[in-house]
């Protein structure tokens, strides 16, 4: 005759408080953390203007969000590109490391790159010997020109840029501490061209008067 053997009845362990803990909340954030790492650093990163020398281009108190794969990959902390697949192009608006002083980000917008001539000619800007049009929301503060001999701000150059490097100037070009004042910026210095502005304040209204310290028109504009 067969015999039949009871089945095994199988004893679950009781699920400590902590792995609870660790699953439903540590778990879980550390993910979220290494992620917003990865996008952070590989992707795309938040950026706030603190002065006006983007005027009126970009406003004091405009967040915008720079496109950090656009040229290349960098590794984060790392100084240069792992990989670099794009060149920056005459236009492009840049957040990049300040040449002396690398801690400091700054963004302007690019004039001309390696091997260009530039030269600013009583405030209009030459090109290899164009003139080139004011962006649409650049501006002058002043009407006065400086000669050369007081300064680079309304008569510079001609110069070349050097290879693998970008002249930059602010939209504001009465008002800009720009490539005309301390030189090129090399392509290792590209933190991320600005795509968007994703919220905007205006710090002189009161902050209790929240409808109009808004820029609401400004928000998910397409920085050009």
């Amino acid at each position: 005759m067969a015999s039949i053997k009871d089945e095994k009845t199988s004893s679950t362990k009781p699920v400590s408080g902590f792995v609870k803990f660790r699953k439903e909340w540590i778990e879980p954030l550390v993910i979220a953390f290494i992620l917003a790492a990865i996008i952070r650093s590989f992707i795309i990163q938040p950026f706030k203007i603190p002065s006006g020398s983007m005027e009126d281009t970009l406003l004091v108190g405009d967040q915008l969000m720079a496109a950090k794969f656009i040229y290349g990959i960098r590794l984060p902390f790392a100084n240069g590109f792992l990989l670099r697949y794009n060149d920056p192009e005459p236009g492009d608006i840049i957040v990049f490391k300040y040449p002396k002083e690398p801690s400091k980000d700054f963004i302007k917008r690019c004039i001309a790159v390696g091997g260009q001539t530039i030269e600013v000619r009583d405030k209009n800007v030459y090109v290899d010997g164009e003139c080139q049009d004011l962006p649409e929301h650049a501006k002058f503060i002043v009407q006065n020109i400086l000669p050369k001999q007081l300064g680079p701000r309304d008569n510079h150059g001609p110069l070349v840029v050097p290879e693998g490097h970008m002249f930059m100037m602010g939209d504001n070009r009465d008002n800009s501490n720009d490539s005309r004042f301390w030189g090129y910026v090399p392509y290792e210095n590209i933190k991320g061209k600005a795509v968007i502005i994703w919220w905007s304040w205006n710090k002189e209204v009161p902050l209790y008067d929240l409808i109009h310290r808004v820029r609401w028109g400004r928000i998910f504009s397409i920085i050009r």
